[in-house]
């Protein structure tokens, strides 16, 4: 078997079929999962970012609209230019109560400072304090002198301005929103300042987890609000959360990306210009996505076994029955294993082998068939054929529904008139008689005839008729006939007489109608050429004393004799003379036909160079001798005695050498025309001898039939060419006349046990 058979690509090709879209299906849901918690991540990170910075601002907001409350009340605006002592007490504790509207749970501020400068006072949840003499002056003096806008939000170290309120919330930075005062003026008295602590912030954030990190940042990206204190005040940059060339990235209002380790989304407040940002942890994230490809890989794996499994079992169930058909095959044509071709490549010029054998086979049937129907035919023409045997052939050919429903029949009998004075030469005839049976065939429906024949140069027709009476039978069977003349005058431009039997109505009587067309021809002497001649115009329109005779009889008897077979002889001598007394006839009758076989026993006589006594004692001839017996017994006597004996006597002594000779140019004629469609009929027509004598010559010699010999001979030639030579198969089965090479092999098999190209790479020699 071939490495790479039907059953293997069938199997490959089911397993990249299965394999194949589902690995792609699975790396593209894995592809799709992932960049689905991406952007599911992403979107989630916006939100987030969106909902913070809304939550922080509106805290932010808040503080910022209130201090501008505080800092426009009629109180401190009159206070911004007046100092303020213990006796102004009554004015300090309407701007306490002022101040508390700022500290509160919603806005988260832990300390309000009122400083002015100008008018030397300090006023923060602890009291009233002279501004020169203040700890925290310096930062506050900072503030006021401070470039830039007039209120701004700061990142304070909590200790900067002193107040315990603040430290006590253990942040080490505090969110300041600081104004300066008064605030449409560019002449500065002091500043107003919240203080949110920034840890407090951080609470408005989610909690802090493993995959997400979420600051706040300010315009110069330093943290502002976190979870982890420790990373308060510090620059983006200086923890390793992101590197400087990845601060460029954080340009626009709001947005996303991403580096090796992180993917950042930020979103920028329009209140204070604060970033928003969430650092998410890719690693996490694909955490997660991997967690989904390992399940959507074990799932693939599984549904890839079950299809391999699937596959397996549907490749071996489709090629059970082709493997079943190719080894059929290759067990009687084991060279077909040696091919490349594929099982159904070979199965299929098999078939195509068996198809071009079957109608080889088909033809020479039909050849075969026509050319027995034909022979039949002739027979019964010629009255070889026996009225039993008649029936038997008719439901043979096919022909007894046909003939059942003829209630007439009639044999038409036509020559060609002259050759001299056409266009046509005498080598022609064969070719003409052909040319005029396809007329004949056309003319006439194939449902009113037999089919014609060519009989000693005379074509030969069987017609019948149904549901006519004899008149009208008679007159349909004139205008065929004159339609057939005109046709043989314009296709072939010749002159043709026909003869017309007397209707009959058995087949029985055919041989009587042959006879009766051909008589009706003879009368061409006086009627002259092109003419149609029924015999009902002759002989007053009865018919002809046609006589039985034996033939097939005659002949074997003679066969018999030439092969010295006594006993045959003698019985078929017996059957002749009952087949020849079973008829009612005159005695002279009788005697014609006694008299014809003694004529042919004489001239075989004469062919072997025999003499005999012709006269007996009394000087009679042996015609004389026959003449004189009346009784069937002593006629057969008299012929096994007086001829058939002394001829079996002489042939028996002649046989042995006979016999060889014989057999030897038949022989001959084998191992000299192997080559060709040679046939024992042609060999007989050759050698001028008799095919049943000479079949059963060659039978005796060899004890072979001549077929059998000829194809044992064919073999062995075969044998010596595959040993000796390098012809291929098929040649050497071209050179000896088998129609296709699966013949061939299959002859060659039947006699050799193996086929040829086993035989010759067993025996065959290596060449030197």
């Amino acid at each position: 078997m071939r490495k790479h058979n039907l059953y293997t690509k069938m199997l490959l090709f089911g397993c990249l079929t299965s394999i194949l879209p589902l690995s792609a299906l699975g790396f593209f849901s894995y592809m799709k999962s992932s960049n689905s918690i991406q952007q599911h991540v992403n979107e989630s990170s916006i939100q987030i970012m969106n909902q913070l910075n809304g939550n922080i601002e509106q805290v932010l907001r808040t503080v910022d609209y209130t201090l501008n409350y505080v800092i426009n009340t009629n109180q401190l605006q009159e206070a911004l230019y007046r100092p303020i002592t213990f006796k102004d007490f009554q004015l300090y504790n309407q701007l306490k109560e002022e101040l508390s509207l700022l500290q509160s749970p919603d806005t988260r501020v832990t300390d309000v400072i009122l400083a002015n400068s100008a008018s030397n006072w300090v006023i923060n949840n602890r009291g009233l304090y002279k501004f020169d003499e203040h700890a925290s002056k310096e930062e506050l003096l900072k503030l006021i002198e401070r470039p830039g806008k007039s209120t701004d939000w700061l990142l304070l170290d909590s200790t900067d301005i002193g107040s315990s309120d603040t430290s006590s919330y253990g942040c080490p930075y505090t969110v300041a929103l600081v104004k300066k005062m008064p605030l449409h003026t560019t002449d500065k008295r002091g500043v107003a300042i919240a203080t949110i602590p920034s840890c407090s912030l951080a609470k408005i954030m989610d909690s802090p987890n493993e995959t997400r990190e979420v600051m706040v940042l300010d315009e110069n990206y330093r943290i502002i609000v976190h979870h982890d204190p420790s990373k308060i005040g510090t620059l983006l940059t200086d923890n390793g959360t992101l590197k400087e060339n990845d601060l460029a990235e954080i340009s626009g209002k709001s947005g996303q990306f991403r580096n090796d380790l992180i993917s950042v989304t930020y979103v920028r407040s329009d209140f204070n210009g604060w970033i928003y940002a969430s650092f998410t942890d890719l690693a996490e994230v694909s955490k997660e996505a991997r967690s989904i490809g390992w399940f959507t890989f074990y799932v693939c794996l599984l549904i890839i076994l079950l299809t391999l499994v699937l596959v397996w079992q549907g490749s071996r169930k489709v090629y059970s029955p082709i493997r079943t058909l190719f080894q059929s095959i290759a067990n009687r044509l084991p060279e077909i294993s040696e091919s490349n071709k594929n099982e159904l490549q070979l199965i299929d010029e098999h078939i195509r082998d068996l198809f071009h054998s079957n109608e080889n086979l088909h033809h020479e049937v039909n050849q075969n068939s026509r050319q027995a129907r034909t022979y039949f035919l002739m027979k019964l023409f010629q009255g070889q054929v026996s009225a039993a045997e008649i029936n038997e052939k008719i439901r043979l050919f096919g022909y007894d529904k046909q003939v059942s429903n003829w209630d007439n029949l009639a044999v038409l009998t036509l020559q060609i008139d002259i050759l001299n004075e056409t266009r046509y030469e005498q080598k022609d005839l064969d070719l003409l008689l052909f040319a005029i049976t396809n007329i004949v065939e056309d003319t006439v429906p194939a449902s009113d005839r037999l089919p014609p024949v060519i009989v000693d140069q005379t074509q030969v027709t069987l017609f019948g008729s149904g549901n006519q009476s004899l008149d009208e039978f008679n007159n349909h069977l004139y205008k065929l006939t004159e339609t057939i003349q005109l046709s043989m005058k314009q296709y072939l431009d010749l002159d043709v007489s026909i003869g017309i039997s007397l209707p009959f109505h058995s087949l029985k009587q055919t041989t009587r109608a042959y006879q009766e067309g051909l008589e009706a021809l003879k009368h061409r002497l006086k009627l002259g050429k092109g003419v149609i001649i029924p015999y009902s115009s002759l002989n007053a329109g009865k018919h002809t004393r046609v006589y039985f005779y034996p033939v097939q009889l005659h002949n074997e008897l003679i066969d018999a004799i030439k092969l010295s077979d006594e006993t045959r002889a003698s019985e078929l001598l017996k059957e002749w003379l009952g087949q020849v007394f079973l008829k009612e006839r005159e005695p002279q009758d009788y005697q014609i036909s006694l008299v014809r076989l003694l004529n042919d026993l004489m001239i075989v006589m004469q062919e072997i160079g025999m003499q005999i006594d012709k006269r007996n004692i009394r000087g009679s001839t042996l015609y004389e001798e026959l003449m004189q017996l009346y009784v069937a017994s002593e006629i057969e006597a008299w012929f096994e005695k007086r001829i058939i004996h002394p001829l079996i006597a002489v042939f028996r002594d002649r046989q042995e050498t006979q016999y060889q000779n014989i057999s030897e140019q038949i022989i001959e004629i084998i191992h000299r025309e192997y080559g060709t469609a040679i046939t024992l009929e042609e060999c007989a027509a050759r050698m001028h001898y008799n095919v049943f004598y000479l079949s059963n010559v060659f039978k005796k010699e060899t004890d072979m039939t001549f077929s059998e010999y000829l194809s044992q001979y064919r073999l062995n030639l075969a044998t010596k060419w595959l040993v000796e030579t390098d012809i291929s198969i098929k040649e050497i089965g071209e050179r000896l006349t088998f129609t296709n090479s699966q013949n061939f092999i299959r002859a060659f098999r039947k006699q050799e046990g193996m086929t040829p190209g086993q035989y010759r790479s067993k025996y065959m020699q290596p060449e030197s």
